[in-house]
């Protein structure tokens, strides 16, 4: 006979902390993103640097700041134990 099956679906905590750690890997990615997405916008042959880019580029880099930080204490303490509690 085989032993007690383990349950099909994870607890919430450890479900959220790697849904947590999984958006934070994604972070640089989307700053990435949104810090090329200038570039796409402007014509070719106009190359320059406004104060609108610059604008633009500080309230991404505050963005990324202010989400970093949400998600940092979610992501503190938690990393061995949802491998030692499934």
């Amino acid at each position: 006979m085989r032993g007690p099956k383990r349950p099909l679906f994870l607890a919430r905590a450890p479900y959220r902390r790697r849904r947590l750690r999984d958006a934070a890997r994604l972070l640089p990615v989307l700053g990435l993103l949104l810090l090329i997405l200038p570039l796409l916008w402007a014509p070719e042959a106009q190359m320059t640097l406004t104060a609108n880019d610059v604008i633009y580029f500080f309230s991404v880099w505050l963005f990324l700041i202010l989400l970093a930080a949400a998600f940092a204490p979610g992501l503190r303490g938690g990393e061995g134990r949802d491998e030692d509690e499934d």
